[in-house]
């Protein structure tokens, strides 16, 4: 059972992101984008992570002054979310996206490898049972985490497959 501390450590603070679990990048992603929309600035942030770094040929406004502060957010924020290992292949980067680029090539993998998680997502909901003698709650339980991680990575199916009955 987790204690407190890596509770904390996962979900993140108002004072430091939420650290990268390897084994859940999909959620890592979302919780990074929530701490920055939580932030002074946050929109900002978020643009220096998907679209670069401002670009100073266009300097001059007090907007801009907010863009150029956002980017150097935007690394410091991404780079304190990461483990120690995960950190030493990225931290040469000084733009925010091109760390977000990395650390997601590194971990969300390949087309094919989305393909397999697809196609393993898939056959789990198709053979998804109740176990002899487990509760309801771990069965809900279950079944909403095989939804969230279907939706994590955008899976979908149609209606038909949800309600067809199962043999």
């Amino acid at each position: 059972m987790a204690n407190l501390s890596e509770d904390i450590q996962c979900a993140g603070s108002d004072t430091r992101p939420p650290i990268l679990d390897r084994t859940d990048f999909a959620s890592w992603q979302q919780r990074i984008r929530l701490y920055c929309r939580g932030k002074e600035n946050g929109e900002n942030i978020l643009k220096s992570i998907h679209e670069g770094p401002f670009q100073w040929e266009h300097f001059g406004k007090h907007s801009d002054k907010d863009r150029y502060n956002a980017d150097i957010q935007a690394t410091n924020i991404l780079l304190q979310g990461l483990p120690k290992d995960i950190y030493t292949l990225i931290n040469h980067y000084t733009d925010a996206k091109d760390i977000w680029d990395n650390v997601k090539t590194l971990l969300e993998g390949s087309e094919l490898t989305k393909e397999d998680r697809k196609s393993q997502l898939y056959d789990d909901f198709e053979h998804f049972r109740q176990n002899k003698g487990e509760t309801i709650h771990d069965y809900y339980v279950q079944f909403a985490k095989l939804i969230n991680d279907m939706r994590n990575i955008k899976m979908t199916m149609s209606k038909m497959q949800f309600v067809s009955p199962k043999e």
